[in-house]
């Protein structure tokens, strides 16, 4: 192998993203989604066991899944 391919090589596999990227981000969205919708479930008394308000917990469900 040259020293060219070499370079292009290391390159490449530094600058793209790798599909365990990819699959750990999809994961952190699908739980990000599903625990936003769980939130809306919690009673009020769990909510300020948290320190949240209804409000909060409305606000949170309102964000898109890539919002952190």
């Amino acid at each position: 192998m040259s020293m060219m391919s070499l370079t292009v090589t290391s390159i490449r596999s530094r600058c793209l993203p790798q599909w365990s990227d990819f699959q750990a981000l999809f994961i952190e969205w699908r739980q990000r989604a599903r625990l936003r919708r769980e939130i809306m479930t919690l009673s009020e008394r769990d909510l300020s066991d948290m320190g949240l308000t209804r409000l909060d917990a409305f606000n949170e469900t309102c964000k898109p899944f890539w919002e952190a």
